[in-house]
C-alpha cells in the first residue's frame, strides 16, 4: 500500500534515480543537523514542533525531513545523560524526585508518546522509499498507471496531502488541548496517584481563589503544595533501597505484584466487630484486663492500677458514648466540654466544691480550680513564680511532670506561660479524670507510681509538681521519691503542695518529719517554704543537686547510690529500686548543663551530641539532628499545612507514633497544639534528645495498647511505623488501637511503603473512614484518612475485660 502511494508521485526511472540522490543528500544533511542538535540542546519545545507541523505549505520531502530530525532529537533525549535534563535531586544522588518534576510527568509522557508515533511513521516512510527503489522494475503496472494518468495522480497526491494536513491539524489541536489540560492539572496534583479532598466547607473559598491563579503564579507557588517535598527525604530517611538504574527488572516487578496480590487477599475481606467489654466506650485494654487483675497476689503497691496487657491485643472497635459530639475547640475546651462525650458526674459530686468540675446543662464546666488552688490555677502558678523566681516559667522551666494531676487544670493554664506539663494520674475512683483532661485539650496519661519505673528516661524534667497527689513519698526507703529523683534534671525543682507542710495534725507532722529526713539524705536543697493566703495552702520547693559531693559526704549511705550497672534511662517494665543515681561528672555528659532557654532550645543541637557518634540516619549525630529538623520543617510547611486540606484550627491533641528526634513536633511548635512524641521500645533511644529540645514524649511498644482513654487525639502521625511493626505485631490490632485513640473526625497521616499503604487503606475502608489522600512514588506512599462515626453492628466479647 505504501509503495503504491509513493510511486504515484513519479514513475519514471530517471526521476527515481534523482529522488534517491536527493534522499541520500537529505539524509547526510540531517545526520549533520542531528549531531549539531546533540551538542546544543536536547529539548524540543512542544509549541515549536506543533507550529512547524501546522504550516500549510509543507511538502512531502519536508515532512520526511522534519520526521527524521525528530528521530534524531528523540534518540538524543532518550539516551543522552545530560544533567540539564535530569531533576535536581537525581544529580545529587537522591532517589526521591521533587513534586515539581513529577507534576510535569503526564505532559512529558504524552510528548514522548507523540514522538514515538512519529518515529514509527518516519521509519515506515523510509522503508517504503527503500522498497520503492529496489522494486521499481517489478512494479511496472503501478508505474504505467501513473504514466497514463499523470494529471490524475497529481490531483490525488494533492488530495492525499491535504487530507494528511487536515488530519495532522486535528491531531495537533487535540494534542495541544490535552497538553494544556495536563499542564494545568500538574499545578494542582502530583503524578496522578493523588486523591485529595479538602475540608468540605471551611476550605471552599480557599480552593476557589486558588483555581483562579494564573500559570505563572502556580509555577511560583507550586512548591508550597508539594506532597513529598524534595530535599533530605531519601538522603535522610533511607527507608527503601535506592535503585541504580531507570528500569526495574521483570523479577522485581513480578515479585512486587505477587506480594501486592497476597496483601490484597488478606485485607479485602476484613470485617470489624464491636468490643463487648465492661468498660464500654472507656475501654483501655492494658488497664481493664480484669482476668489479670483478679490473679494479682497483692494490690498494696497499686499493682491493680498498673499495665496488664492481654496476651492477644484486641482487634475489635470500641463503642461510642450515646450522644457523642465533635469536641469543642481549644481554648474554649479548657473551660467546658460536652457532657455526653465524657458522661461521668461522680467527680463533679465529690470535687465540685473545690472547683474541679461542675455539671452545667449539656456541658461539663471547669472553673480552673483544684484541691490546692480553689481560686484558680493562674493565681497559684504566679504565686510559685513570685516566691521562687528561679523557676522562670516558660524560659528556664519548660517541661514539667505533674503527678496526681486530677483534671489537669494546673497543666492547662501553664500553656499561658509557655510550659508543657506531662500530667499523670491513675484510672481509679476519681472517675475519668485523665479523660476529662484530654477532652479539654490538656496532655495527660493514665499511669500510677506503683512497682514499675515511669516510662520516661532519666534526667529529663525541668521540674516535678505534686499538689495533694496522695503519693506516700516517704515510705519504703523513699522508693517513690527516688523515682522522681531519677527523672528530674540535675538542678531541677520539686514543687510540693500538701497538708503536711502547713497543718499540724499528728499524721501531717509525722509525714513532714519523715520527708525532712528523706530529702536531706537525698541531698535535696530546701529552696523555700511559703503559704498562699488566698488558697490557704503551703508550698515547699526542693532542688536536686548538680554534683556528687553531697552523696560522698553523707555519714550513712541511705538511700544507697545506685550501682554503675543501673541504667537510669531504662524505663520499660523495669522494677523500682530504692537508690540514688549519680549526677553526671563529665561536662560533655547529658545533664551536666542546663538546656538553652525556650524557645532557642528547640533548634539547638544538644551539647552532648558528639560528631564521633553516628546518628539514626547514618550521619554524625549533630548533622543527623539538623538534617532531621530541616526535613520535617520542609514536609510540614510545604505539605501538611498547605497541601493536605487539614483545618489545623480543629487540631489540638497530636501524637507522633514513631518519633526520632522530635523534628515533626518541633516543626509544629508555632501552632496552638501539643505533640506526644512516642519512641518505640525497639527503636534507637532518642527520647532524651526530645526532652532536651523542650518537647516531651514517652516510651511505648505498639504491639500493646497505649495508656490513654478512647477518642483522645485529633491527629496521629505514623512515619514508617507499620512496616517496622509488621514482622512482630498484629497489624489489625494496631489499626484497632489507632481507631480507639483517634476521635471521630480525627486524621491519621501515614508515610510508609506502598504495600503497607495499600494494606492499611483496605482495612481503613472497611471501617468506613474517609480516604482524603493517597500518594505513591518510588515505592513510597502517603495516606491521609479521616475517622468516621461508624461502628459495627456485630460484637465480639473479650472475656478478660468482663468484670
Amino acid at each position: 500500500m505504501a509503495i503504491g502511494k509513493y510511486t504515484r508521485v513519479d514513475g519514471r526511472r530517471s526521476s527515481l534515480s534523482y529522488c534517491s540522490t536527493v534522499t541520500i543528500v537529505v539524509f547526510v544533511a540531517l545526520c549533520l543537523a542531528g549531531v549539531w542538535m546533540m551538542t546544543s540542546s536536547s529539548v524540543v519545545p512542544v509549541q515549536n514542533r506543533d507550529a512547524h507541523e501546522n504550516k500549510n505549505e509543507v511538502k512531502e520531502q519536508s515532512d520526511i525531513k522534519e520526521q527524521a530530525s525528530e528521530i534524531n532529537n528523540s534518540n538524543t533525549r532518550q539516551f543522552e545523560d545530560n544533567p540539564g535534563d535530569l531533576p535536581e535531586d537525581a544529580t545529587k544522588g537522591d532517589s526521591n524526585v521533587s513534586s515539581e518534576d513529577n507534576s510535569n510527568l503526564p505532559e512529558k509522557q504524552e510528548d514522548k508518546s507523540l514522538e514515538d508515533d512519529k518515529i514509527e511513521d518516519a521509519d515506515k516512510k523510509t522503508e517504503d522509499e527503500d522498497s520503492k527503489t529496489e522494486n521499481n522494475d517489478s512494479n511496472s503496472e503501478a508505474t504505467e498507471n501513473v504514466k497514463d494518468s499523470d494529471d490524475t495522480s497529481t490531483k490525488e497526491s494533492d488530495s492525499d496531502e491535504n487530507e494528511r494536513k487536515s488530519e495532522s491539524d486535528d491531531n495537533n489541536k487535540s494534542d495541544k488541548e490535552e497538553s494544556e489540560k495536563n499542564s494545568d492539572n500538574s499545578n494542582e496534583t502530583a503524578n496522578s496517584n493523588i486523591e485529595e479532598k479538602g475540608e468540605q466547607s471551611d476550605n471552599k473559598d480557599s480552593d476557589e481563589s486558588s483555581s483562579e491563579k494564573n500559570t505563572d503564579d502556580n509555577a511560583k507557588n507550586q512548591s508550597s503544595n508539594e506532597v513529598y517535598p524534595s530535599g533530605a527525604q531519601s538522603e535522610l530517611l533511607k527507608e527503601s533501597t535506592t535503585q541504580t538504574g531507570s528500569f526495574s527488572t521483570q523479577a522485581a516487578e513480578s515479585k512486587n505484584e505477587k506480594e501486592s496480590q497476597e496483601s490484597s487477599k488478606k485485607t479485602t475481606a476484613y470485617t470489624w466487630k464491636l468490643c463487648n467489654v465492661t468498660a464500654g466506650p472507656d475501654f483501655i485494654p492494658c488497664l481493664d484486663n480484669w482476668k489479670a487483675i483478679r490473679s494479682l497476689q497483692s494490690t498494696k503497691h497499686y499493682e491493680h492500677r498498673e499495665r496488664h496487657c492481654p496476651e492477644e491485643p484486641p482487634t475489635c472497635l470500641v463503642s461510642l458514648p450515646e450522644g457523642y459530639k465533635q469536641s469543642i475547640e481549644w481554648p474554649r475546651s479548657r473551660e467546658k466540654i460536652w457532657y455526653y462525650n465524657v458522661p461521668h458526674t461522680k467527680l463533679a459530686e465529690v470535687k465540685g466544691h473545690q472547683n474541679w468540675v461542675k455539671v452545667t446543662g449539656e456541658y461539663l464546666t471547669f472553673p480552673g480550680g483544684g484541691t490546692q488552688f480553689k481560686h484558680g490555677a493562674l493565681h497559684y502558678i504566679d504565686f510559685i513564680q513570685g516566691f521562687v523566681p528561679d523557676i522562670a516559667w516558660g524560659k528556664h522551666t519548660r517541661v514539667i511532670l505533674d503527678v496526681g494531676c486530677g483534671v489537669a487544670s494546673f497543666g492547662g493554664f501553664l500553656f499561658d506561660r509557655d510550659v508543657l506539663a506531662m500530667s499523670l494520674a491513675p484510672k481509679d475512683e476519681h472517675e475519668a479524670q485523665v479523660q476529662f483532661a484530654l477532652e479539654r485539650g490538656i496532655p495527660a496519661i493514665s499511669a500510677v507510681m506503683g512497682t514499675q519505673r515511669l516510662p520516661f528516661p532519666g534526667k529529663v524534667f525541668d521540674a516535678v509538681h505534686c499538689a495533694r497527689c496522695r503519693v506516700p513519698w516517704h515510705i519504703e526507703g523513699g522508693k517513690l521519691l527516688l523515682e522522681l529523683n531519677r527523672v528530674l534534671r540535675p538542678g531541677g525543682l520539686f514543687v510540693w503542695s500538701a497538708t503536711p507542710i502547713y497543718q499540724k495534725l499528728p499524721e501531717d507532722v509525722e509525714i513532714w518529719n519523715a520527708m525532712k529526713s528523706l530529702t536531706k539524705a537525698m541531698c535535696w536543697e530546701l529552696v523555700s517554704i511559703s503559704k498562699d493566703r488566698v488558697n490557704g495552702v503551703g508550698i515547699a520547693v526542693y532542688r536536686k543537686p548538680t554534683s556528687n559531693d553531697c552523696y560522698e559526704k553523707r555519714s550513712k549511705s541511705e538511700p544507697p547510690v545506685c550501682p554503675d550497672s543501673d541504667d537510669p534511662n531504662a524505663a520499660w517494665n523495669v522494677p523500682l529500686q530504692a537508690c540514688l543515681h549519680k549526677a553526671p561528672v563529665s561536662s560533655s555528659e547529658r545533664g551536666s548543663q542546663w538546656p538553652e532557654k525556650w524557645p532557642a532550645r528547640v533548634a539547638k543541637v544538644p551539647y552532648w551530641l558528639l560528631s564521633s557518634q553516628v546518628g539514626v540516619y547514618g550521619k554524625p549525630a549533630p548533622e543527623d539532628f539538623t538534617a532531621d529538623y530541616e526535613h520535617w520543617k520542609n514536609v510540614v510547611s510545604k505539605s501538611y499545612l498547605k497541601g493536605m486540606g487539614i483545618q489545623w484550627s480543629n487540631i489540638r491533641n497530636v501524637m507522633d507514633m514513631r518519633s526520632i528526634y522530635g523534628g515533626f513536633a518541633a516543626a509544629l511548635k508555632d501552632l496552638n497544639i501539643w505533640v506526644m512524641n512516642v519512641v518505640s521500645t525497639d527503636a534507637p533511644d532518642t527520647l532524651p534528645i526530645i526532652y532536651e529540645r523542650g518537647l516531651f514524649g514517652i516510651y511505648h511498644d505498639w504491639c500493646e495498647s497505649f495508656n490513654t482513654y478512647p477518642r483522645t487525639y485529633d491527629l496521629l502521625h505514623a512515619d514508617h511505623l507499620f512496616s517496622k511493626l509488621k514482622e512482630r505485631c498484629n497489624i489489625a490490632a494496631v489499626v484497632a488501637e489507632v481507631d480507639r485513640i483517634l476521635r471521630p473526625g480525627g486524621k491519621l497521616i501515614v508515610r510508609d511503603t506502598v504495600e503497607i499503604i495499600e494494606e492499611l487503606e483496605s482495612m481503613i475502608k472497611a471501617m468506613q473512614w474517609e480516604v482524603r489522600m493517597t500518594y505513591s512514588k518510588d515505592k513510597e506512599g502517603l495516606l491521609c484518612v479521616q475517622k468516621s462515626m461508624w461502628r459495627p453492628k456485630d460484637s465480639e466479647t473479650l472475656q478478660y475485660a468482663i468484670v
